[in-house]
């Protein structure tokens, strides 16, 4: 399988290890990108741009080759690409993230959520990780039956009290707390025209009919559990996630089922949809560059670009819920709509902050090091937060930044 694309000197690691995600774990098709201090040092892809799926099972490799622009869903990475919207709007001073979501969405305050604070959304600690009443998929797309049915759904635990990652509800309250704030702008919207454009970012939250036109989007699929090769070990999850997952009335099922059945993922109008939770669709370089410039200095289309101050990055990292997760039954660390590095969710060190995507997709940023990460692939696996393949790309980095004389022996 060939790889395409190019490592700067040092580098080399990354390279070796991408490759060896598809001799080793399966992969399809897929694409990394690496930045470091606001430049470019890994750009890679490889494999089939339209690996099939057919009712679930895992079908035939593509045959069309995945090019420099190939595109694809990266499920809940976007909730970390969607995060960065309402820490700007605090950023300027429109949004505070202290005041209840009830003062900016009056509707929302029915059955007990009065004091579901704005932070709550972000940190998952608002207590609204499922719905009673799933939404059809037809449902899920309406940009307004999603955030009436939240509005709606009464907490089933205390606001504020503790955590459980809101899969799905993230999205809708996310998206309907911008819209009250912008005055009918919606996440979508609001990424394309403040981030996506004036960085020259492959990335939408809504991927626009022109861009469906022009086949940016590679079909995604499932694949079957790899056995490495290698020697390498085989994860199994502990019985209790296994045991969750399998019980219809567990908060983790109910979590994942807010919309029943899952809408197709490679159907055009679930692309061209605005859910901030789980639709985002990019490049392996638009995830990275977004990352690169929430840290940093990145060239943007007429300027130098950098999203978040001082300020607000350390906000975002600020760890404000940590360990056992009432929906993923693991232990987890959150910050402002990120999650944060730690044994569930392994980034390049302690001070990393980004999101990962049901499957495989990953995103995140570290300061300390100036390194920003993407990776995207069309090979969905059952791993929610911690995929093999991205990890084994991640210590491809922290080898390659041994190589180029980091300090990172923290790491």
């Amino acid at each position: 399988m060939d790889v395409h694309g190019t490592v700067a000197e040092g580098f080399e690691p990354v390279r070796d290890a991408f490759a060896g995600n598809f001799a080793a774990l399966g992969d399809r098709g897929a694409a990394v990108a690496v930045y470091r201090d606001g430049r470019k040092v890994v750009d890679l892809w490889g494999g089939a741009r339209d690996v099939d799926a057919t009712d679930g099972a895992a079908g035939p490799p593509g045959t069309e080759p995945w090019r420099r622009g190939t595109a694809q869903v990266v499920r809940s990475a976007t909730k970390g690409v969607a995060a960065a919207v309402p820490l700007l709007l605090h950023q300027r001073g429109e949004l505070d993230l202290d005041a209840p979501v009830g003062e900016y969405w009056p509707e929302f305050k029915a059955h007990g959520k009065e004091r579901v604070l704005v932070r709550h959304v972000l940190n998952h600690r608002a207590g609204l990780p499922v719905l009673d009443r799933p939404l059809s998929p037809e449902d899920a797309l309406d940009p307004l039956r999603g955030p009436r049915a939240v509005a709606a759904q009464a907490p089933v635990w205390e606001p504020g009290t503790d955590h459980g990652y809101h899969a799905l509800t993230y999205g809708w309250m996310l998206d309907e707390l911008v819209r009250r704030v912008t005055g009918g702008r919606g996440v979508g919207e609001w990424i394309a025209d403040e981030i996506a454009r004036p960085l020259d970012l492959d990335l939408w939250v809504g991927l626009p009919a022109a861009e469906e036109a022009a086949g940016r989007a590679g079909r995604v699929g499932r694949l079957p559990e790899a056995e490495p090769t290698g020697g390498g070990p085989r994860l199994r999850p502990k019985r209790a996630v296994t045991e969750a997952y399998g019980d219809p009335a567990s908060l983790t099922r109910r979590a994942f089922a807010a919309i029943t059945p899952f809408p197709d993922q490679n159907d055009p109008a679930y692309r061209a949809a605005a859910l901030p939770a789980t639709n985002g669709v990019a490049t392996a370089d638009g995830l990275a560059r977004f990352y690169a410039a929430l840290i940093g200095d990145v060239d943007g289309v007429t300027r130098r670009v950098r999203l978040f101050d001082p300020a607000t990055m350390e906000r975002a990292r600020a760890e404000e819920s940590a360990g056992p997760d009432r929906v993923l039954v693991v232990g987890t660390r959150f910050g402002l709509g990120y999650m944060l590095h730690g044994s569930a969710s392994p980034f390049l060190s302690p001070g990393s902050f980004g999101h990962p995507g049901r499957g495989g997709a990953l995103g995140f940023a570290d300061p300390e090091a100036g390194v920003a990460f993407g990776y995207v692939t069309n090979g969905f696996r059952k791993t929610v937060t911690a995929d093999p393949r991205a990890q084994a790309l991640v210590r491809a980095v922290r080898e390659s930044l041994r190589r180029t004389g980091s300090d990172v022996d923290r790491v």
